[in-house]
């Protein structure tokens, strides 16, 4: 009984490294738990089980035509998409940083300081919570799947070797990188405003009776009305989040 006869066609790693290049591009931005933190061995071995589970949707590639220079530029290509697609999903987390980062200033909490789990860095604590908060907001609205389903819809509309980086792509980058200020100015702007009524009503006793010491409290109350305004639109937080989700992953699928 004759042996069975396996073969695997000469265009097979060349789809494999197309696709691995575009996902290793989408993850390298994409805010996952302690990402810098991660050994790199096994951030490679994440994209690669991904890549492998995207192998229905693997593109037919003629090794024939694939010359040496023809796949760099194809790998180029697919490293440009991944890294742009990753970029924008990136946007979601920055823009909660950014909101914290604001609150954080004016607040007092730059004083205090810890060691960032995603970063490995000292950073704010309101900051840390934010970033902490992103990635939890992340999983638990399902929008790790809406990645892949991305990534999915990618291959089959855009097969690798066929993008292209084209100026409307980076202008749309550059456009939803000015929605990242939008929404943190919009998550800090009530405790912003609640911050200077304080100082403002701080400074206005301390004018009418100079005998007043409200220096020492003044950093404590706005502490303090910092975690109680946060608590406040803590609810309304997911769905600014949301909103700004929906619209990155419609450019995505567009």
């Amino acid at each position: 009984m004759a042996a069975p006869h396996f073969s695997i066609p000469a265009g097979l790693p060349l789809s494999f490294g197309l696709v691995l290049a575009r996902v290793a591009g989408v993850f390298f931005f994409l805010p996952l738990p302690v990402r810098d933190a991660t050994p790199g061995v096994a951030r490679a071995v994440f994209s690669f089980a991904v890549a492998l589970a995207l192998f229905p949707y693997w593109p037919s590639v003629d090794a024939r035509q694939a010359a040496t220079g023809t796949f760099a530029v194809w790998l180029a290509g697919e490293a440009a998409f991944g890294l742009a697609a990753g970029l924008l999903v990136s946007f979601l987390a920055e823009s909660l940083t950014l909101g914290a980062q604001l609150l954080g200033l004016q607040a007092g909490y730059g004083y205090a300081s810890v060691i960032d789990p995603t970063t490995q860095a000292d950073s704010d604590v309101i900051q840390v919570v934010a970033r902490l908060t992103g990635g939890f907001l992340f999983f638990t609205c399902g929008l790790d799947a809406q990645v892949l389903r991305a990534l999915a819809l990618s291959l089959q509309l855009h097969p690798p070797g066929r993008f292209v980086l084209t100026h409307t792509l980076v202008d749309t980058v550059f456009s939803l990188a000015a929605n990242v200020f939008s929404l943190g100015l919009r998550l800090a702007f009530p405790v912003l405003g609640l911050l200077l009524l304080c100082e403002i009503a701080l400074a206005t006793i301390a004018r009418l009776n100079s005998a007043l010491q409200l220096s020492h409290s003044s950093a404590p109350l706005k502490m303090l009305l910092t975690l109680v305004t946060l608590a406040t639109v803590l609810k309304i937080i997911p769905g600014l989040y949301l909103e700004f989700a929906e619209r990155l992953f419609q450019v995505l699928r567009n």
